[in-house]
């Protein structure tokens, strides 16, 4: 582990607070990641609220667990998008659609405007945009259901 030249932590109120190398302390920074689909452990950045970068993360991995931690959980917060485990119907063939899903959270519907709004990211996984501007992620297309998969051809 390489030492970090910021201290990381939470204040009273929920809000990551870094102090600096120079003791200077920002309260309400942001991580953000690089690559967030691709490559979500490389490339971190810590942004003020005036968006300002403050410091920059090679490997979440190579951080001490307690930093790690928080930028987890504040990550986990800001990305929220629900893994679809199975396609349980589609209104139609044609765009818009409604699509009902079960994800990791739960059943739920959401709204397909254009097929445009499927992305393929590579090794079988999808990324489904939203009507409602929420993402909902296919970890592997291939290993749905026989049904979830003829739905979903449909619109690739």
């Amino acid at each position: 582990m390489t030492a970090l030249s910021f201290q990381l932590a939470r204040n009273a109120f929920g809000k990551l607070v870094l102090t600096d190398a120079e003791g200077a302390t920002h309260v309400g920074i942001t991580p953000v990641r690089a690559f967030p689909m691709s490559a979500p452990d490389d490339g971190v950045s810590l942004v003020s609220p005036d968006g300002h970068e403050l410091a920059w993360i090679d490997r979440l991995s190579a951080l001490p667990a307690p930093v790690r931690q928080l930028l987890d959980e504040e990550l986990a917060v800001r990305e929220f998008s629900p893994t679809v485990l199975a396609i349980q119907e589609v209104s139609t063939f044609s765009t818009p659609s409604t699509w009902t899903v079960d994800t990791d959270r739960g059943r739920t519907q959401f709204v397909l405007k254009s097929e445009d709004d499927i992305r393929r990211l590579g090794n079988g996984r999808l990324l489904i945009s939203s009507g409602q501007g929420l993402y909902f992620s296919v970890k592997d297309a291939a290993a749905l259901d026989k049904h979830s998969k003829k739905l979903l051809e449909r619109f690739l």
